[in-house]
């Protein structure tokens, strides 16, 4: 079909894609007000599809809208990242266990993940290594084959972003760190030692919470 042709997608849904990648990759920060006139200006839109843009992040809890006022870009909490590692743990532990032993299709697509996070780090792109280190840890979850476990990771995985992409700005050398990480679980894996796969997974995804300060919530 000829690029004249296509059309571009409704006005509402630019502007939800536009505000939630920008939040994502902390173009807008946590604490930041948008203002309807703005937003419509920036991205070329009235101000109808705004509100309908934002009205769906307000559902997705990155922004909570005040009438008259505009949109608050909601920084992440010390609970929402407590919640997050508690079930990142459970899930994620489960995970490694049904991986082994490893299978020469997962043990690829991790090792892309490893290469692909190495050239991320490389070029200094941290939304791009937040993006590739989330798929690492979700090539394991969609492993296991249980379609309920992959949902309920799939809804984490704006958070996870979010948080891996502060957290590296916060702690620049976490992504040395992450990549070593990652290493030992994906060596683990390849061992077939499972039990030391959970471990280094309990370890690096504990420390989310260490780095982030989220409190003292399952410790």
């Amino acid at each position: 079909m000829p690029s004249s042709t296509l059309r571009k997608p409704p006005a509402a849904e630019r502007v939800y894609a536009h505000v939630k990648q920008a939040v994502l990759e902390r173009r807008y920060e946590g604490g930041v007000l948008l203002t309807e006139g703005e937003l419509a200006e920036e991205i070329g839109v009235s101000r109808t599809p705004v509100r309908e843009g934002l009205l769906r992040l307000e559902a997705e809890g990155l922004i909570k809208l005040y009438p008259k006022k505009g949109a608050l870009v909601l920084p992440v909490s010390a609970q929402e990242v407590a919640d997050v590692v508690e079930t990142r743990l459970l899930v994620e532990q489960h995970a490694v266990h049904a991986s082994v032993p490893l299978s020469g299709a997962l043990a690829e697509h991790l090792e892309t993940h490893l290469v692909e996070q190495r050239r991320c780090a490389d070029e200094g792109d941290l939304h791009a290594f937040a993006v590739s280190d989330r798929c690492f840890h979700a090539e394991l979850v969609r492993a296991t084959g249980n379609d309920i476990l992959v949902r309920i990771y799939d809804q984490l995985r704006d958070r996870q972003l979010r948080m891996g992409v502060a957290m590296m700005h916060a702690q620049p050398e976490r992504i040395a760190k992450n990549l070593t990480e990652h290493r030992e679980i994906y060596e683990a894996l390849t061992d077939g030692d499972a039990d030391a796969a959970a471990q280094a997974v309990h370890r690096h995804i504990s420390r989310v919470r260490q780095l982030v300060g989220a409190g003292k919530r399952g410790a």
